[in-house]
């Protein structure tokens, strides 16, 4: 039976201040972080912004130059990696070819106090619980990517630590396994109750795996929340453009009242933003963002109160479960996007076609450029 997965609000990892440099290479820029007790939690960035460093520094691989790293309450800055609570699954699994499953299973218990029976229930247990019950015997080498990838859980998973570091451990897996695992490792998080950590690229894979997600940027990170407010709520331009897609519109400031501020673009007209979906620091310069599903097309179903422009559609992407139009507007060479998830329902429309798009004004969120 899959436990209901608790959370208690106690941090189980503190970073305080981190910062790490390679040579003259900033990697972590002051850092401070809380994460959990029993959450899943995700770092999410591109390339090179530092995530996986993070990561080492909780597992203890890599040392901060200035900071403090606690796991439950402890500083464990000179603590060494295999005496800290955590444990790592790596992003090539990290299998060794010369063992089995088994071997390989039990490997991290080889120089303890356990008994043979004692070592070999364990095995039973950890492999039952990542569904590789009865593979106690088969080879490495004839392990599929996603049986390998089960087997170095497994192998984490033994030594019950108090936090599980994961490091893109789905990235070698294609599309469809990869959804698969998705899904089972949220489970088994649940099942064992314990913090994951999981360090990952992939917008899709932290939005739908985790309790709450931590962007990062050149060794910084610009927002941590749940994957709806990181979504819906992105509270810096960087986050907004990185996480699914963004329309952007530059505008101009006009007036404000004690709850919005209105703001004018010569295509989408007067516009009142809603001062708790502005980010950033006030001035004169605002650029708003509309999600591509938050556009409609020519839709009979808009509210009185939506707002409305005039766009020419250039190029059309059927995506499967939607339809994904690219448009454009007169005043210059800028491309936008309007996403149709009710394809059937929706009016249809070509290359070539003048449309009518509509919004709500309650979708937009804004940002203070300069």
């Amino acid at each position: 039976m899959i436990k209901k997965n608790i959370i208690n609000n106690e941090k189980i990892v503190d970073l305080v201040s981190i910062e790490k440099s390679f040579n003259k290479f900033k990697a972590i820029n002051n850092v401070s972080l809380g994460i959990n007790e029993g959450e899943f939690f995700s770092l999410l960035g591109p390339s090179g912004c530092g995530k996986t460093t993070l990561l080492r520094i909780i597992a203890g691989f890599e040392k901060p130059e200035n900071g403090d790293v606690f796991i439950n309450g402890k500083n464990v800055n000179s603590v060494a990696p295999n005496n800290r609570p955590t444990n790592m699954v790596f992003q090539n699994y990290a299998i060794f070819p010369h063992l089995n499953v088994s071997e390989n299973v039990g490997y991290g218990l080889r120089n303890t106090n356990y008994s043979k029976n004692a070592i070999s229930k364990k095995i039973d247990e950890a492999l039952k619980l990542v569904g590789l019950e009865g593979y106690n015997k088969r080879a490495s080498s004839a392990l599929s990517g996603g049986q390998r990838q089960r087997v170095a859980l497994a192998r984490a998973l033994i030594l019950k630590p108090r936090v599980l570091l994961l490091d893109e451990p789905l990235s070698a897996l294609d599309k469809n396994l990869r959804e698969q695992m998705q899904f089972e490792l949220r489970q088994l998080q649940k099942s064992v109750g314990i913090t994951f950590i999981l360090v990952t690229h992939d917008q899709t894979e932290a939005l739908t795996m985790s309790d709450r997600v931590g962007i990062m940027f050149n060794g910084m990170v610009d927002q941590v929340a749940t994957p709806e407010q990181i979504y819906n709520k992105p509270e810096t331009k960087m986050v907004a453009a990185f996480i699914g897609s963004m329309n952007f519109f530059e505008t101009k400031y006009s007036e404000k009242s004690s709850r919005t501020i209105t703001v004018f673009h010569k295509n989408l007209g007067s516009i009142k933003l809603l001062k708790n979906n502005i980010f950033g620091v006030e001035n004169s310069k605002l650029t708003i963002g509309i999600r591509p599903e938050n556009l409609k097309i020519n839709s009979k179903n808009l509210k009185r109160s939506s707002k409305s422009f005039t766009a020419k559609i250039v190029e059309r992407s059927f995506m499967g479960g939607t339809m994904l139009y690219t448009i454009k507007l007169n005043e210059n060479h800028n491309t936008y996007s309007i996403s149709v998830s009710d394809i059937k329902n929706s009016p249809s429309a070509n290359i070539g076609d003048e449309i009518s798009v509509g919004f709500e004004e309650d979708d937009i969120v804004a940002y203070y450029e300069g």
